[in-house]
């Protein structure tokens, strides 16, 4: 299989509903010390693209990253060869800091299928999915990452029907909690930027009591401010959900032509009775409802109902709202230069369990790629 890419200017980047993918994501990661470049992928006529992130880590290493890219695959059982052949074009425009190349994959899962028929199975060990990956490849040089960058297993809601179908198709209790809070009198807004401090403090309080991974005030802002440039045809939303003059509930949202994407929330410990998280989500499907959106993307799951998952309060939670678990490939390291990915291997190992504060975070950006 031979693949080629072709470096392009970011804002030729092709229209998409994965916002991870778009302009407006690459100016976010811009403002936050990553450097973006665009490619088209086989040719400028396939109608294929991505978005690829390039990020210095310690010690003048480089890692180049693709957010829930590309958007488009092949077939199952050429993952492997498909990205082995994309890997090696992408190498062939970095230069040698570049340590390698980390993929957090749309694609569906290969694992599907036996996690829809049998929920109680769960996805293989990594030693076995690594075996599964690299088959059909001439390196077998693929390895699973500790962690997925984004999210793996997510829950996902169809939005494009009546309220009253979409109310059907929720649990009983969902729908008792969303009338609750309604005859509790919470309130679901939408907010300006005046009150993201508002939603930091709830976001710092929610990641301490549930172990979540906390992000600092500037990288709200950046969300935000990134919009303004008008980058790209999104939109992100600061939804709150309030009782009087008390915020008990909020959530970041971001809005597509076709999908919503909540992606962060939090909650106060405050008035727990009055289920205004239940109230938020419904309200902010409704808001998505009203701009065409067809589907609202929850977020992340465990990826059935596995008691010890760290995801399964959140599993219990949102699959009360009647949609479905949507479960990708996740994400997947293609190593250049062994000696300095093994280095970064190893830190990241033995901080699997917080790695999204290390170092692929942190950082300014440098020349790490050749220009067009």
């Amino acid at each position: 299989m031979q693949l080629s890419v072709i470096p392009k200017k970011v804002t030729h980047l092709l229209p998409t509903d994965i916002i991870f993918q778009t302009e407006y994501w690459a100016k976010v990661k811009a403002r936050l010390g990553w450097q973006p470049w665009a490619y088209d992928i086989e040719d400028r006529e396939s109608g294929k693209d991505m978005l690829v992130l390039v990020k210095p880590l310690n010690d003048g290493m480089c890692a180049a990253y693709i957010p829930q890219g590309p958007e488009f695959g092949p077939s199952r059982e050429n993952y492997g060869p498909y990205l082995e052949s994309l890997s090696e074009s992408i190498a062939d425009q970095m230069t040698s800091d570049v340590a390698f190349i980390r993929y957090d994959l749309p694609w569906e899962s290969p694992y599907t299928d036996i996690l829809d028929q049998n929920p109680a199975h769960e996805v293989p060990e990594e030693r076995i999915r690594e075996i599964r990956m690299n088959f059909g490849t001439r390196h077998w040089n693929f390895r699973k990452t500790p962690v997925d960058m984004t999210v793996a297993d997510s829950y996902v809601i169809d939005i494009h029907d009546t309220e009253d179908r979409m109310l059907s198709r929720m649990k009983s209790k969902t729908r008792y909690n969303i009338k609750l809070a309604a005859r509790k009198g919470v309130k679901v807004v939408t907010a300006s930027t005046q009150a993201l401090p508002v939603f930091h403090r709830l976001h710092l309080e929610t990641a301490k009591r549930k172990g979540f991974l906390v992000r600092e005030y500037p990288y709200f802002e950046t969300l935000f401010a990134s919009q303004k440039e008008k980058a790209d045809p999104c939109e992100i939303k600061l939804m709150l959900a309030v009782h009087g003059k008390e915020v008990l509930a909020g959530a970041i949202v971001a809005i597509t032509k076709k999908t919503a994407y909540f992606l962060y929330g939090a909650s106060a410990m405050t008035k727990r009775n009055y289920m205004a998280s239940y109230a938020l989500h419904w309200e902010t499907i409704r808001y998505a409802k009203a701009l065409n959106c067809k589907t609202y993307d929850m977020g992340a799951v465990s990826p059935a109902c596995f008691p010890d998952h760290p995801f399964f309060g959140l599993y219990r939670f949102k699959t009360g709202f009647g949609g479905r678990v949507v479960h990708r490939a996740g994400s997947w390291d293609y190593p250049i230069d062994a000696d300095a990915y093994a280095t970064f291997r190893n830190w990241e190992e033995i901080n699997r369990s917080g790695c999204g504060n290390g170092p692929f975070y942190k950082g300014s950006s440098n020349g790490c790629m050749k220009r067009a």
